[in-house]
């Protein structure tokens, strides 16, 4: 039964927010919050990452990034991760969430390159395969939830 779902990326100010606020939008009874492996502790999301967000009806301006825990690890029923070396690094860091760790493109088998000092267009196309990966996982976890 999935009931809470955290998403990883590495500064918890790009893609992860972006990958909280669509599958939050799209399953709004269940508990998401995201993290980072080197999370920018206390930072607000990325304001190309706000702006794309706003523009779809989403707003992440309230996000404020933090560190992945054992807490955290442990009170997540799935983690979603950007791309195969975090799901081995969070998996190394938290091995009881060994077996509940994946990648949000791995129903397309895709990884989700980080946008984080690149050009608008570089967050652009993360959303697209963000999006793609919540597309994709959000019956999946309605049918466990």
């Amino acid at each position: 039964m999935i009931k809470s779902v955290m998403i990883v990326c590495i500064g918890n100010i790009c893609r992860s927010p972006m990958a909280e606020g669509l599958l939050r939008s799209a399953l709004p009874d269940l508990n998401v919050y995201s993290s980072g492996l080197g999370a920018l502790i206390g930072k607000p999301a990325d304001s190309n990452s706000i702006e794309l967000m706003s523009a779809i009806g989403v707003d992440i301006r309230g996000h404020r990034a933090q560190q992945i825990s054992n807490v955290l690890a442990t009170q997540a029923d799935l983690i979603l991760v950007m791309d195969s070396e975090q799901k081995l690094e969070v998996q190394r860091r938290h091995p009881s969430a060994t077996g509940k760790v994946f990648r949000l493109g791995e129903p397309g088998k895709y990884d989700i390159p980080d946008p984080y000092r690149q050009p608008h267009e570089a967050f652009v196309e993360a959303l697209q395969l963000i999006q793609r990966g919540v597309d994709d996982w959000v019956p999946r976890i309605r049918a466990l939830a």
